[in-house]
């Protein structure tokens, strides 16, 4: 039995031809768990903060960011370190309340 790699076909097709470039996908995930991580964070309607929840999705976001990091521009670094700051403060001020 032969290994075959995947076809590329149908993933290009379904992008109409064109592989998009990585950096402004994972710019998307990164903010998008970032955001997550800070509804998860929230203390609204009775909830309590879900710190398990939260602490997953700063990790992922920060590790996608590590990864891309050098790949940005330096304004999108700057305002991604921010926000991931900013999120990690929140977490560490609600996990020691």
């Amino acid at each position: 039995m032969s290994a075959q790699a995947p076809s590329t076909e149908g993933v290009e097709a379904g992008f109409g031809g064109q592989v998009p470039a990585i950096e402004p996908l994972l710019a998307e995930v990164i903010s998008t768990l970032t955001l997550v991580a800070h509804a998860y964070l929230a203390d609204y309607d009775g909830r309590s903060p879900d710190l398990a929840s939260a602490e997953v999705a700063i990790d992922v976001a920060a590790d996608a960011f590590d990864r891309v990091k050098e790949r940005l521009r330096p304004d999108e670094r700057l305002a991604m370190t921010q926000m991931l700051t900013e999120t990690r403060l929140t977490f560490i001020r609600k996990r020691d309340a």
